[in-house]
């Protein structure tokens, strides 16, 4: 199914444009008729609206989710083949293949480099690639309403895509992630809850307010301790021993301790007062 003209399939938007809400940018999913399947078009405008982010200073938190009644409803198989797409160049159907595949997958440490926070506000299902967009985001909301799971296996494919073989049993241990994996069953919100694939589950309609919610409690940290923070929890979960993670930790404590942020958070603790960050 091809996208309606005035239809843009990924938006970017701030969540307002001054106030203590001004460093919020929602970034949403908006192709519902399809449950934001994953076509070509919506996959280039994600990563159009994640470059974005990046190259914005002012931004400090993103809130990513999906228009309608769905989150992420994995690849759209319609138009975008595991196999890749037809080819005028004359590329075989590997190439084709990997070339999607890379092209999808990229996108989770896309995710996971942005130096600002990425809270995913889960509505409805979060399959396949959708599951892997909730995974590699940093923070996890879902509405009473979500679904999770991984979707690959049910079509003949590896349950091993797009990270989440590495991602899922991190954040839900390896027992339970293997039976995921293996079964494709669908995972509803409360037993998302119970495992820990999510943080909180909120009523359908207080999905984005509980998402705002937590973006605020972030921007009211400094951004340089926010970036590091991101920055050292995933790559700890890379590290191959406690002291090297320390290590990473000790270096980073004295590099904050040197931004003028420090000391108007201090300041601002002693003064019982909200900080006024300058990201300096």
């Amino acid at each position: 199914m091809s996208e309606p003209a005035a239809q843009n399939p990924v938006t970017l938007e701030p969540a307002a444009t001054d106030g203590p809400d001004a460093g919020i940018r929602i970034i949403t999913l908006n192709r519902p008729d399809r449950l934001n399947a994953m076509n070509p078009g919506l996959i280039d405008g994600l990563h159009d609206a994640l470059d974005s982010v990046r190259s914005d200073d002012e931004a400090r938190v993103v809130i990513l989710t999906g228009a309608g009644r769905g989150f992420c409803a994995g690849l759209d198989l319609k138009d975008t083949p595991p196999t890749g797409g037809a080819s005028v160049s004359g590329r075989g159907r590997v190439q084709r293949g990997m070339d999607t595949q890379q092209r999808i997958a990229s996108l989770v440490p896309k995710l996971r480099d942005l130096r600002v926070p990425v809270i995913a506000a889960v509505n409805g299902a979060a399959s396949g690639g959708g599951l892997a967009l909730a995974l590699a985001s940093d923070v996890r909301i879902a509405a009473e309403s979500a679904r999770f799971n991984v979707a690959f296996v049910k079509i003949g494919l590896s349950g091993c895509d797009i990270g989440v073989s590495w991602l899922l049993p991190r954040l839900i241990g390896a027992s339970r992630a293997f039976e995921l994996m293996l079964t494709g069953r669908m995972v509803s919100s409360d037993e998302a809850d119970r495992v820990g694939l999510v943080s909180r589950v909120v009523p359908d309609g207080a999905l984005m307010e509980a998402a705002m919610e937590t973006a605020r409690l972030i921007c009211g940290n400094s951004p340089t301790g926010i970036w590091m923070t991101k920055e050292v929890m995933w790559s700890n979960l890379e590290a191959g021993s406690l002291h090297a993670g320390i290590d990473l930790e000790n270096r980073t404590q004295i590099l904050t301790s040197f931004t003028e942020d420090l000391g108007e958070a201090m300041s601002a603790f002693l003064d019982k007062r909200p900080p006024v960050f300058r990201n300096r």
